[in-house]
């Protein structure tokens, strides 16, 4: 049996090459057959992003300058597109801080490449803040504040030459994340 071109009804795919949407899934109001994310691409090609700030930082590297098209917004530092979860792998910055975490009325304070990490291995009540160092800032900081250390660990108790250092590290930061994120994203820039 065979059937002319006028009796087929042929259901609309997308025609970008390799996709398989549905038909139910093919945008209706287009001259052009096209699935929702193809369609949004077309867009972006076709209207130029205007430059504006992000709704929030960006949680691959913490800026916050973005570009905003039809579709959404992308960060103007490291394209990342706003709202997508980066995982560790694809923005992988080595950042290396001295950071002071708070427990009851004792500080540590430690060192870390990877401060994310580092943090959701350690029980703490609150980071109070970050400084750029590694191992030999740190060792620095434990001899400055060793009056008040306890024993050979990185835990120190209050003191007023610490919390003078403390309020001197998070002078102008209000949250010693969002620093941390602007340090990433600078290392992630110059990686290139």
């Amino acid at each position: 049996m065979s059937a002319d071109a006028s009796t087929l009804t042929l259901m609309p795919t997308c025609c970008a090459p390799g996709c398989d949407a549905a038909a139910d899934e093919i945008a209706a109001a287009g001259p052009v057959p096209l699935c929702a994310p193809h369609l949004a691409i077309v867009g972006d090609v076709a209207t130029a992003g205007v430059d504006d700030v992000l709704p929030s930082p960006c949680r691959a590297c913490g800026s916050r300058l973005g570009v905003r098209y039809p579709s959404g917004w992308l960060c103007a530092v490291c394209e990342w597109r706003h709202g997508e979860f980066p995982d560790d792998e694809a923005v992988d910055a080595r950042v290396d801080v001295v950071y002071y975490l708070r427990v009851a009325d004792r500080i540590k304070i430690g060192t870390s490449s990877r401060l994310g990490q580092r943090m959701r291995q350690l029980w703490h009540d609150e980071l109070i803040g970050i400084e750029r160092g590694d191992r030999h800032r740190e060792r620095a900081r434990h001899e400055q504040f060793a009056a008040t250390r306890f024993g050979r660990t990185e835990w120190f108790a209050r003191s007023p030459e610490l919390d003078a250092h403390l309020v001197a590290v998070t002078a102008g930061v209000s949250d010693p994340w969002e620093l941390y994120s602007r340090w990433r994203s600078e290392a992630i820039a110059l990686r290139g």
